[in-house]
């Protein structure tokens, strides 16, 4: 039988600050101006529901890449990572129907690459943002030696 792990909560404070925007508030971090994609002037600057949507399950990718890099004793030089939401209208609203990430990854020798390919198949498959998401989320790597 597995181990009984307890819940994690993660709770945030979002203040309005006028128009579609508000300062998104964690404890002991930096706050989070957000707005509105098709917001005035004064909000096409701040970060969105979709851009943070988007950030959250790219995250949670490369920092499963990097633990599993760690536990597997390897080391990668660089990466980088550029992931695309695409919002489409379903029925009578809106989704973010689908999240296509493109990473490169500097490695110091090819005797490693299997490694790293390994790293990244775990880090997809074992990401519990992009795995609380109901659209489907694509990788593709460009392992470069550097």
């Amino acid at each position: 039988m597995g181990e009984e792990v307890e819940p994690k909560y993660y709770p945030v404070k979002l203040v309005w600050t006028g128009g579609k925007s508000g300062d998104l508030k964690v404890e002991g971090k930096n706050v989070i101006k957000t707005g509105v994609p098709s917001g005035g002037p004064e909000e096409t600057n701040l970060h969105s529901p979709e851009d943070l949507f988007v950030a959250s399950a790219t995250m949670c990718y490369m920092n499963g890449f990097v633990e599993f890099t760690r536990k597997m004793r390897i080391e990668f030089k660089s990466f980088e990572c550029v992931a695309v939401g695409t919002l489409e209208k379903v029925g009578r609203s809106f989704e973010v129907t689908r999240i296509d990430t493109e990473s490169k990854i500097v490695i110091g020798s090819e005797d490693i690459r299997n490694k790293i390919d390994r790293a990244l198949e775990l880090a997809a498959k074992y990401c519990y943002v992009g795995n609380s998401m109901k659209c489907p989320i694509t990788h593709t790597t460009e392992v470069v030696i550097g």
